[in-house]
């Protein structure tokens, strides 16, 4: 098969494409023939090595851990999927960037999501669901989202509006009308942020989530007054020091079809901001590092 590889920890000049052995599912796995692949920060991150300490990873590697594609392989065991279904899913932390790839979670894709939206889908709905379900019933309540234009945080707005929550969402300006169009009232992150609240929601802010690992749980923890009703996807350090909930992805079928299943009925669509070729994977990797990506970046295979 052809995939996207890395030989050596590095920048993006590591990245190549070249023929690589076919990958075979384990018991509980499926494989599936890739139309698209997610490109996440955790991407790059274990390709630069910046990872490694957590998420060491064999070499060579290919990049990726979600993606959507039609099942051509089933593991032993795996049972409710049958060759030829289009499903999205997650495999282990490399894998995915190629033409064949085995997913341990997965889901049905909906036929409203397009395979763009599909490879979208995997870790950031799962990243997402995993933050807002430690906070416990969403409806009726005010939730903030910390980073909420980006490829978790867009998801969560979505979730979130779909189970009922009033939901602000922080965003530079520029992302503002993005945040609106999800569902959510945008304000802009920073200094300020407690003022700007006060205003929005002068009944106070009940729970918050944050994706962006800015630096800003002590805010977070301030603003709704217990570190209980915190949670947050990507801040490790903070999160022990402070006591919030820290969740982290999970390849957790349960979640994809729950996910899945909103996107069915119209509450839930994957952002994506751009597509690249495979040939180009090494561009998609440099956007992805320079931040700031609103929704999610899709590898086309």
């Amino acid at each position: 098969m052809r995939a996207v590889r890395y030989h050596e920890y590095g920048g993006v000049e590591t990245l190549v494409v070249e023929q690589a052995p076919d990958p075979h599912p384990g018991p509980g796995e499926i494989r599936v023939r890739v139309a698209a692949a997610g490109v996440n920060p955790v991407d790059w991150k274990v390709r630069s090595g910046a990872a490694r300490a957590l998420l060491p990873v064999d070499l060579p590697a290919i990049p990726g851990r979600d993606a959507v594609g039609v099942v051509d392989e089933i593991g032993e065991g795996v049972q409710g999927v049958r060759i030829g279904d289009r499903v999205f899913g997650l495999g282990g932390v490399t894998g995915a960037t190629a033409e064949l790839a085995v997913l341990s979670a997965w889901a049905h894709a909906p036929a409203t999501w397009t395979d763009e939206e599909a490879a979208g889908a995997g870790l950031a709905s799962v990243t997402a669901l995993g933050g807002l379900n430690a906070l416990g019933p969403l409806r009726g309540r005010t939730l903030l989202i910390e980073g909420a234009a980006g490829g978790v945080g867009s998801a969560a707005v979505e979730i979130a509006a779909a189970r009922g929550a009033t939901v602000i969402g922080t965003a530079g300006e520029h992302n503002h009308e993005f945040l609106a169009s999800l569902g959510a009232v945008a304000t802009t992150y920073g200094s300020g942020l407690a003022e700007r609240l006060a205003t929005l929601a002068p009944n106070g802010v009940d729970i918050a989530l944050d994706t962006a690992a800015s630096g800003s749980l002590d805010d977070l923890v301030a603003i709704v007054g217990d570190p209980a009703r915190v949670s947050t996807v990507a801040d490790h350090a903070g999160a022990n020091r402070l006591g919030t909930h820290l969740a982290n992805a999970e390849n957790d079928s349960a979640l994809l079809a729950e996910a899945a299943e909103l996107g069915r009925r119209g509450r839930y669509t994957p952002r994506i901001e751009r597509t690249f070729p495979l040939h180009r994977t090494a561009e998609a990797h440099a956007h992805s590092e320079r931040g700031r990506t609103r929704g999610k970046i899709v590898i086309c295979v």
